[in-house]
């Protein structure tokens, strides 16, 4: 009995504190530079620029965790290193991209003109259409790490995600290896 009412007041108090913390919703837009690691001598990838528009919402101040949905097309131009001949190729994935980070405002309080923040976390990237000739998994998970400046209502956030799976679903014939994207946002926030 005491453990089960231990249990009670432990989740009560977590749910709580969850519910007292600060809520910021964070709609915007931005930018992504994406690369693939292809396994192959022959080509090299270079990332080019993407877009993306998203909505997020983060729970807490000092610490607090931001979980998202974003709206991303990303773009990668293969080129054949040994075949002169090869016109270059541009991939194109789009689909939808869940972070959820667990951040650190490091300098500045919610009553700040000017605060600097720091956050990790965890993403899948659901995608919806793409144009490459192989078949492709169609959910991809990753890491990331970044750090953002909000000013008055205004944020920018700049984050680097490696990839933790393989683009394509056969890499014993064709590894087109994983992804890597650079992330650059901006929005307004709306606290509650």
């Amino acid at each position: 009995m005491g453990f089960k009412l231990l249990s009670f007041a432990v989740i009560s108090l977590a749910i709580s504190g969850t519910v007292a913390a600060q809520t910021t919703i964070k709609p915007h837009v931005g930018v992504n530079l994406t690369d693939v690691t292809i396994n192959s001598g022959a080509g090299s990838a270079s990332g080019q620029a993407g877009v993306l528009a998203g909505l997020s919402v983060a729970f807490g101040k000092k610490f607090y965790i931001e979980p998202g949905l974003q709206y991303v097309s990303k773009s990668t131009e293969y080129t054949d290193t040994q075949d002169p001949d090869f016109d270059n190729q541009k991939f194109n994935l789009k689909g939808f991209r869940v972070p959820v980070a667990v951040g650190i405002n490091f300098l500045g309080n919610e009553k700040s003109l000017v605060t600097f923040h720091g956050f990790g976390g965890l993403s899948a990237f659901f995608i919806t259409d793409d144009n490459y000739s192989v078949d492709i998994n169609k959910t991809n998970w990753g890491v990331f790490a970044g750090a953002g400046v909000d000013f008055w209502k205004l944020f920018v956030d700049a984050s680097y995600e490696w990839s933790l799976s393989s683009l394509t679903t056969d890499v014993n014939s064709i590894d087109v290896g994983k992804t890597r994207s650079i992330y650059i946002n901006a929005g307004f926030r709306i606290n509650l």
